[in-house]
């Protein structure tokens, strides 16, 4: 009997711990929420919950306006003019290996085509230039955060 026909004594299949334990590293890996996969006619959904940012509603003031303030490029990093965003859907790492030193720091002086950070998509280190020259004011990613085509990386100025 092997692992994948093995079944309980009620003759249903067993749980595959180790299958689990592989499916809920891949959502740490992927950052996703949930991942379903059928086998042999079991069917196994491994998930999380996502986080939930509350946000205090402003207090409302007598005669305020009554539509929303337009969003600045202070409150959306994507809309700064100097923000360099992801190219493609992958992880980010700050440096060339893991425990490196950093491409850059907050204040770091860059020249147009200097590594910035580097995404891997697909087992491809991809390096990402700065467009133009500048400084670092913002970095808006973690080491090993998976980013999102168009996501904001860095802003510099």
């Amino acid at each position: 009997m092997t692992k994948d026909d093995s079944s309980a004594a009620d003759g249903k299949p067993a749980i595959d711990k180790e299958l689990i334990r592989e499916l809920a590293k891949l959502l740490d890996e992927t950052g996703l929420t949930e991942i379903e996969i059928e086998r042999k006619g079991l069917r196994v959904r491994v998930g999380r919950a996502a986080a939930v940012t509350h946000v205090a509603a402003p207090a409302t003031v007598p005669g305020a306006m009554a539509h929303p303030l337009p969003m600045t490029a202070a409150a959306d990093p994507s809309k700064h003019a100097g923000a360099v965003t992801s190219p493609m859907v992958g992880t980010a790492y700050r440096g060339a290996a893991p425990g490196a030193a950093p491409f850059v720091d907050l204040g770091s002086k860059v020249v147009a085509g200097e590594t910035l950070l580097i995404i891997e998509a697909m087992k491809t280190m991809n390096q990402i230039p700065a467009p133009r020259s500048g400084t670092v004011t913002q970095i808006l990613i973690e080491d090993g955060q998976p980013v999102e085509f168009g996501e904001p990386l860095v802003i510099i100025e």
